[in-house]
């Protein structure tokens, strides 16, 4: 069962209140999304640490309903 950009974007934004999310459904597939991250959560963190926050707020979607996302984060500014 594929996800929806809706979904995917209402999961980040509840596991990171303050985010700013953009998604692209990369292949038309429902299947396949890009997705870019912005979010003061982030200051000082790795990159590692920043998806992870990421994937934590998809509450164990990720390779399930949510097959591949390309995940870009950043903190406010730095864009």
């Amino acid at each position: 069962m594929a996800m929806n950009v809706g979904d995917i974007e209402r999961l980040i934004k509840q596991g990171i209140p303050d985010a700013v999310v953009q998604i692209n459904d990369l292949a038309g597939d429902g299947d396949h999304y890009a997705a870019h991250v912005v979010s003061k959560a982030f200051q000082g963190l790795s990159r590692v640490k920043q998806h992870q926050l990421v994937y934590e707020a998809l509450q164990g979607r990720m390779g399930i309903e949510l097959h591949a996302l390309a995940l870009t984060t950043t903190v406010p500014g730095a864009e």
